[in-house]
């Protein structure tokens, strides 16, 4: 917008005429191929709609930059050139050294804005965060909701503050050394206030069956302008608001056939609108494909990140030992754990029991970063009755243990909002669709949850949280005085985040950089390795009871050298976390140091239920001559 103008441009092929209403109307003149587009007169602020051919209902624009009365109302004109930026310097995100955390904006503080979500970035910053990663904003209806159901998609919606509150989070993050990623939905848009289809029958197509709704057409009849209108949107997002990337939800409905498919051409307008900046875009992707982060000279569509659930699956069966539902081909045993640290994906193309089908594709030659694990997201904690977190399904030892493997493997973790100091609050589905929709959103969430049979009776008598209650949304806001009530669990994310970010063998995540091996049916160790191997780290994860053993024979828990032995450096057991404290790892005769109180015959000891890192140190008596301290 310049002097009291704005320029306005629509493609509606289904129209013989497009007019701007505001206190006037102003028609747009056509340009050709269903476009039209026209200068109208009005300030920044100044609210209008469109109005098709002679017709009586008007309607919201397609590519409006502010909904204030929501998806059924209005648009509003908005300047994106008059935020003052402070960031010139920033030079955006890689993924190498990340740890994401993943926030809904309306739950994440009390007020539910922006504003109050950006004062919480100094503190997020000091404990480590380097990456957030925002639920979708998109404009949707109702007062509340997760944002999957967006449907105007270039505007951030109206509950969380202005468009420009979002870029002073935005700015805020920057200025604090936090990237910001956004979570973007392109296989569908929400049922109610999609107006799209008035202006082209083309957004949409039968070809494909999608899970929630129509699925977009991207490579039938009219596939252009749709393509253009989402790959235009992915780089609105990282221009006008200076983000770091995107996540992308559900990429495998996404269908597109075309020789270049929709998401490479997604990738590539977001790098393009970073100019010099760095951008990562994540996929969530269900069925694996590692083709989305392969390059594009390799065939790829040369994305940065997947998530990877077969980590989640199997890390929280080992908790738990429930194996029900989509968690019923993961055990939960050592080795799982140990190959999800080495190549992330665990199902690699193997039959899937579950599904009765090959599942995965193999991640040869992919950096570990690629992967992002996480204990916790917004499907897997909401996918329950309760909307419980991890910490209060399994004992305080394990979890304490798990975390520890979540926050040290080479993956990129990633943390769920709260999750960092124990929350006590839930995370449940909710959706304020409208009276309509209610009960068809409420029948469906139960028809879902019915796949777990510790659920099913829950959701046949009608027990489960009522999804357009606005109780249910307000239990699962966070409460941050939990972060002192809580400060055990604080301070032990707080610890293996600077762990992970100060020891050089945590912090390299290279190809090929560690190893594993399985001691007993509930415990393992990781070796995670440097070049001369005197900064080598062992990560040894115990979920059973203590384990004795007099010797072990794998090569890995061996120390680097002839003068050094293995010094513990961390130990989920200290009593800062809630521990009970943490026994010698190895007792014994055989040691220079050796400490007997609790064995005479000598012996490993993993104490039950823990996790401990062990670092190089010399020997007792044993040279040190030639070796280089030990670094950090």
């Amino acid at each position: 917008m310049a002097d009291g103008r704005a320029h306005i441009r629509v493609w509606a092929p289904i129209a013989r005429e497009i007019a701007v209403v505001t206190e006037s109307i102003t028609p747009l003149q056509p340009e050709g191929d269903g476009y039209f587009s026209g200068t109208i007169a009005a300030d920044v602020g100044q609210r209008y709609r469109l109005r098709i051919d002679d017709g009586q209902v008007l309607y919201p624009d397609p590519a409006s930059r502010f909904q204030p009365d929501g998806p059924h109302g209005p648009s509003e004109l908005v300047d994106p050139a008059a935020f003052e930026w402070s960031d010139s310097t920033w030079t955006g995100a890689t993924l190498a050294g990340q740890v994401v955390y993943e926030m809904h904006v309306g739950t994440f503080t009390r007020a539910g804005t922006w504003i109050a979500a950006a004062q919480e970035l100094t503190e997020l910053a000091r404990i480590g965060i380097t990456m957030i990663e925002v639920m979708p904003v998109a404009d949707f209806n109702g007062r509340f909701g997760w944002g999957y159901d967006g449907v105007n998609l270039f505007a951030p919606t109206r509950l969380y503050g202005r468009p420009d509150d979002f870029r002073t989070f935005v700015d805020t993050a920057h200025r604090l050394g936090i990237a910001v990623i956004l979570d973007v939905v392109y296989n569908h848009l929400g049922s109610v206030g999609n107006y799209l289809g008035a202006f082209s029958s083309s957004y949409f197509t039968s070809r494909y069956e999608n899970e929630w709704g129509q699925a977009i057409n991207f490579d039938g009849p009219d596939a252009g302008p749709v393509r253009e209108y989402f790959i235009a949107n992915a780089g609105y997002w990282v221009d006008e608001f200076h983000l770091d990337g995107l996540r992308l939800d559900a990429t495998q409905q996404i269908f597109d056939d075309s020789p270049d498919h929709v998401i490479a051409a997604i990738g590539r307008r977001a790098r393009e609108a970073a100019g010099g900046r760095n951008v990562v875009v994540v996929a969530e992707n269900e069925p694996q494909n590692t083709r989305l982060v392969r390059p594009l000279d390799e065939g790829g569509y040369g994305l940065d990140a997947l998530w990877n659930d077969d980590f989640h699956h199997s890390a929280m069966v080992a908790l738990t030992g429930r194996a029900e539902a989509y968690y019923t081909d993961t055990r939960g045993d050592p080795q799982e754990l140990v190959s999800a640290a080495k190549y992330g994906y665990l199902f690699q193309g193997q039959p899937y029991h579950w599904q009765r089908k090959r599942r995965g594709t193999p991640s040869w030659g992919l950096a570990p970063s690629v992967f992002i694990h996480y204990l916790q997201n917004h499907d897997q904690v909401a996918n329950s009755a309760e909307g419980l977190r991890g910490h209060l399904l399994t004992s305080p030892g394990r979890w304490r243990a798990m975390t520890a493997l979540l926050l040290l493997a080479p993956a990129t973790p990633m943390l769920f909002q709260g999750q960092e100091f124990s929350a006590s609050s839930p995370f449940l589905y909710f959706a304020d669709m409208g009276n309509e929709l209610a009960e068809i959103i409420r029948r469906g969430r139960a028809e879902f949850l019915t796949q777990f049979p510790s659920v099913a009776e829950y959701a046949r008598r009608g027990q489960l949280h009522d999804p357009a209650d606005l109780a249910t949304f307000a239990r699962s806001v966070l409460d941050f005085s939990e972060r002192e009530s809580h400060a055990e669990a604080y301070k032990l994310h707080q610890d293996l985040v600077m762990l992970r970010k100060r020891t050089a063998a945590f912090r390299a995540a290279r190809p090929g950089g560690l190893d594993g091996a399985v001691l007993s049916s509930r415990a393992f160790l990781l070796r995670f390795f440097t070049d001369d191997h005197l900064d080598d780290r062992l990560l040894i994860v115990n979920l059973g009871g203590d384990l004795l053993r007099a010797s072990i024979a794998e090569p890995l828990l061996a120390p680097p050298s002839p003068t050094h032995d293995w010094t513990v450096c961390w130990s989920s057991e200290n009593p800062a976390y809630g521990g009970g404290g943490t026994p010698p790892v190895w007792t014994g005769e055989y040691a220079d140091h050796a400490v007997t109180n609790l064995s005479t015959s000598g012996g490993y000891l993993f104490a039950a239920e823990s996790a401990v890192v062990l670092g190089p140190s010399a020997r007792m008596g044993g040279s040190e001559a030639g070796l280089r301290r030990r670094s950090a």
